[in-house]
């Protein structure tokens, strides 16, 4: 019963990487196109960091739950897949909202500022999606050492990716004037006042 829990959970691993392989794919699509209409590329020091830390959350969770034959507690694993699909949700709205805007590096695009869909209330939401992503996915087959480490790792460079993308686009006057104002991850609902 647990091998096949735990092949079920290796398929998701997989299902979700080549996820990310195709929005890779993506992306360099979009950046061509922004890049030849005259968008222009921001260079990224922690962008090769934050590719490893990506790519070693699925490597490194399947390790703990083969290694430590971690279980599958349906009780923890059950809200963790419900929040890996509000997740799929999120992203599936980032892209619609940003269209061919939508990319993993930083592009200062000159097609207008995206200021609907979940920008309408924040000016970061996919990587808010990200942050649970990193915890749930190892999360949904007990990965608790995964999960903990990982999503540290991600604190630490998105915190300065996030410093970085937004010192480049406060410096154009209709983003700063569009999106200033929000909050960088959650609704001012989900905030308190």
């Amino acid at each position: 019963m647990a091998e096949s829990f735990f092949n079920w959970y290796f398929a998701l691993l997989v299902g979700v990487a080549f996820l990310r392989v195709a929005e890779l794919w993506i992306s360099r699509r979009h950046q061509v196109q922004l890049l030849a209409a005259g968008g222009k590329k921001i260079a990224e020091p922690f962008y090769p960091l934050m590719v490893v830390v990506h790519a070693g959350l699925f490597v490194a969770s399947a390790l703990e739950v083969w290694f430590y034959q971690r279980p599958f507690v349906p009780v923890l694993g059950l809200p963790m897949l419900s929040l890996l699909a509000l997740c799929l949700a999120g992203r599936i709205w980032v892209w619609h909202s940003l269209g061919e805007q939508w990319n993993v590096q930083v592009v200062i695009a000159t097609q207008p500022v995206v200021d609907w869909g979940p920008y309408r209330y924040v000016r970061h939401p996919n990587y808010c999606i990200v942050i649970v992503e990193m915890f749930a996915l190892p999360l949904v087959h007990s990965a608790f050492f995964t999960a903990l480490l990982f999503s540290a790792l991600n604190a630490l460079i998105l915190w300065q990716r996030i410093h970085h993308e937004e010192t480049a686009l406060l410096a154009r006057p209709e983003y700063r004037a569009k999106m200033a104002m929000k909050p960088r991850f959650l609704p001012v609902l989900l905030r308190g006042r």
